[in-house]
């Protein structure tokens, strides 16, 4: 078997692929979306590479080398996007797919890749009933080793500094007894999960905020989208709503359809507007253990373990700035794309790309509709709404807000008559 790898370089004369043997022990392991490492150039160097391609045979078969190792996968849906990506945006294959990878892992240099982050945690070394004869017996007489020992038969899994602290007793007793096998230390994975640091009174209080009655205007454009979620059919729509007119509570109610239909849901946002205020609504409407988020602010290895649970289906729902739209998530069953009139979804570091585009591309791959909203929406959008001809882009109004509010008045001022007489404009507004 053969696989087509990109090299895992910038250079552009680079950007194409190369045939590499697949080994008999990797067999049915290596798959297209495979990252690998395999020896490259005259001195036969190691270097990463991804697998873009399978075939059978090779023109060359005399001449190419065998894959090293594998080290990631990726799925077919991600490369096809990378490939995308490149002819769209006139960059590297490479360059694409390490959007795709897990944050901590992008570094050639594999000293400095996030691990998991680990913790020793103690657990009882033998049945409680063993130990408690040994301790009628007299193996074990310390008044000290016996509080130790029950402390962590009621508290498994605590750790040594916890045990210092609520038993008065010090680390040297509790070497003792793992020494004599009555405890044990078991290495154990911990997830630096940013929500857990969140201490607002929703999540203190435990309440849950349940969905709300929607308008007319809301229902009518959560009934255009639920259609297309219902029909696992792609469509783009544009939610152009004046401000607190309740465009958040239609994105609330789809994700929830989305959870429904045992699908996941992606929440694009502006990174200034990832505010503790809008998660906290997030949060007590699904549960912080439903929710990854992902935006520049968190540390590598908090963006690390996020992206590992969103791979592994422990988080259903994912929000983020631009770069979350690249998250592993499986089964999409929405994307929302919140201000989508902002600037920063288009990316100015390499390689370039508009985050809206690429939620387009996937949309369309995984059959989900994509929900642009705004107040003030990008004039491409709109006019691709309300004149394009391939209506790409379906037009949904809230034209009231909510809670049955006025709208703000606003005035026209023309400052040139304004300016005209200096003297009275500063003397009608205080200024002399």
């Amino acid at each position: 078997m053969i696989a087509e790898v990109i090299i895992n370089r910038a250079a552009k004369k680079l950007n194409r692929t190369f045939d590499y043997h697949v080994p008999e022990n990797l067999e049915g392991l290596i798959f297209v979306g495979s990252k690998i490492l395999v020896p490259f150039g005259k001195a036969g160097k190691l270097e990463e590479a991804f697998v873009v391609g399978i075939k059978e045979k090779t023109n060359y078969p005399d001449e190419i080398k065998e894959i090293a190792k594998l080290e990631e996968q990726l799925k077919d849906e991600q490369i096809a996007l990378a490939k995308w990506m490149a002819k769209r945006y006139f960059c590297n294959v490479s360059d694409c797919i390490k959007l795709m990878l897990t944050p901590g892992t992008r570094t050639k240099n594999r000293e400095k890749r996030i691990q998991d982050k680990k913790i020793n945690t103690i657990y009882l070394g033998k049945n409680i009933e063993e130990i408690e004869f040994d301790m009628e017996t007299g193996k074990i007489k310390s008044d000290k080793q016996k509080k130790i020992i029950y402390f962590v038969k009621d508290n498994e899994g605590t750790t040594i500094p916890e045990i210092e602290m609520f038993t008065d007793c010090s680390r040297a007793i509790v070497n003792t007894l793992i020494k004599n096998g009555y405890l044990e230390i078991v290495e154990e994975k911990i997830e630096r999960n940013p929500l857990d640091l969140k201490n607002t009174e929703l999540i203190k209080k435990r309440e849950k905020t349940e969905k709300l009655l929607l308008t007319e205007e809301q229902k009518k454009a959560y009934q255009k989208v639920e259609g297309k979620m219902e029909e696992n059919a792609y469509q783009s729509f544009l939610l152009y709503g004046v401000t607190g007119s309740g465009k958040t509570e239609i994105y609330l109610q789809l994700i929830q359809k989305a959870l429904e239909q045992e699908k996941t849901a992606i929440l694009l946002v502006p990174e200034i507007s990832l505010t503790p205020q809008m998660l906290d609504r997030f949060i007590a409407r699904f549960g912080k253990e439903e929710i990854a988020v992902l935006h520049s602010k968190l540390s590598i290895g908090e963006r690390h373990d996020e992206w590992e649970r969103i791979r592994e289906g422990e988080a259903k729902i994912v929000i983020g700035a631009r770069s979350a739209i690249f998250a592993p998530v499986k089964k999409i069953g929405i994307i929302i794309i919140d201000e989508e009139h902002d600037s920063s979804y288009k990316s100015e570091a390499n390689p370039k790309y508009d985050a809206k585009e690429v939620a387009k591309q996937i949309a369309k791959q995984s059959k989900c509709p994509l929900l642009l909203g705004s107040a003030t929406p990008d004039m491409k959008t709109y006019y691709s709404a309300i004149e394009g001809e391939k209506k790409d882009v379906e037009l949904l109004t809230l034209t009231k807000r909510a809670n049955q509010s006025s709208l703000p008045k606003v005035t026209v001022v023309d400052l040139k008559q304004e300016l005209a007489n200096r003297k009275s404009f500063y003397v009608k507004y205080g200024f002399i």
